[in-house]
């Protein structure tokens, strides 16, 4: 049947538009979105960023032209996490990277069940409920396990080297699920080494300052900062703390000790972001997250800050200074 002239005309454009409508979407989405989100502030050590951005460029990948990445930061307020998580979910974001551990995590699993997410460094990833094990984790949540907790038994043995006579102080966060775990691990320790300990709790800011001043009237001699997010964003204060008080302390990452603490052995988190990095840029390749088996961090740090050490009266011993893998001077 001959289709009249103006209902032609009607045909053709609607035949045009519905030609032209998915390549406009298709422009829309070409670029690929990374969403990263982080409890920290935005003039946080870049570093773990660096680490990111250097991993896409690796794998191809021109950040601001093939991909561009989108930044959410929660300023320390963990309360608004699952917020910034919901404002990546409805970008849409490709590919999302969780950073700053486990608060940060579980915001982004609650916010979305089908976007991909790379978490960085977590503790427990299978106990916390994140995946179903290291090797399939399933569902699409997929990163870095953090080696932290494990780690404060043999910090609390590096700080018994260079510290001198007398109790050792240690802060914890109370709020940790495994909190437990974590003072045992580190009371064992300090019974190996036959060293006193003395125990302080904080979960704020005031509270890390009442931790303090406790901790001062007890005569520690030295200082462990337990591993915790909470006291990462927190550095700056607590190596003031530290410092202020004559105290030697040992900390979870070499962040601290760039700052002024005296310091740090953990895994290098550089290279840990840098996995992160990668794994986004396999999943934007078309690999599944559900696939990709939760990476253990293989390369681990020991940092002293000789400056910090100097002004504190502390010497380290030979044997410990072969240890180190750098020295900040």
């Amino acid at each position: 049947m001959r289709v009249p002239r103006m209902r032609r005309r009607e045909f053709i454009t609607l035949v045009a538009g519905l030609a032209t409508r998915p390549v406009m979407v298709r422009a829309q989405h070409s670029t690929p979105v990374i969403g990263l989100l982080a409890p920290t502030t935005a003039d946080a050590p870049s570093g773990r960023f660096d680490a990111i951005e250097l991993a896409l460029r690796q794998a191809g990948l021109d950040v601001g032209k093939s991909a561009r990445i989108e930044y959410r930061y929660a300023n320390n307020d963990l309360k608004r996490l699952p917020a910034l998580a919901a404002e990546l979910v409805a970008i849409p974001a490709t590919v999302i990277i969780s950073t700053g551990g486990l608060a940060t995590t579980l915001a982004l699993k609650a916010a979305t069940t089908e976007i991909p997410i790379v978490f960085a460094p977590v503790p427990d990833p299978v106990r916390s409920g994140l995946v179903a094990s290291m090797a399939r984790p399933g569902g699409n949540l997929t990163g870095i396990a953090a080696l932290t907790l494990e780690l404060d038994p043999k910090r609390l043995e590096l700080l018994h080297e260079v510290a001198p006579p007398g109790p050792l102080g240690v802060l914890v966060n109370p709020t940790r699920p495994d909190s437990q775990t974590q003072v045992s691990a580190i009371e064992a320790a300090a019974q190996t080494v036959s060293r006193d300990l003395v125990l302080a709790t904080a979960t704020s800011i005031s509270e890390i300052d009442l931790a303090a001043a406790m901790l001062k009237e007890r005569s520690i001699a030295a200082l462990l900062v337990g591993a915790d997010a909470f006291f990462s964003g927190q550095r700056a204060h607590i190596v003031a703390l530290a410092n202020r008080n004559g105290w030697p302390a040992m900390y979870q990452w070499r962040e601290f000790v760039e700052i002024g603490g005296l310091a740090s052995f953990g895994p290098s988190l550089f290279d840990s972001y840098r996995q992160t990095g990668i794994y986004a840029a396999r999943i934007l390749r078309g690999e599944k997250p559900a696939d990709l088996p939760v990476q253990q961090p293989t390369k681990f740090e020991f940092v002293i800050n000789l400056k910090t050490a100097k002004a504190l009266g502390v010497t380290v011993p030979l044997p410990v200074l072969a240890r180190v893998d750098e020295v900040i001077e």
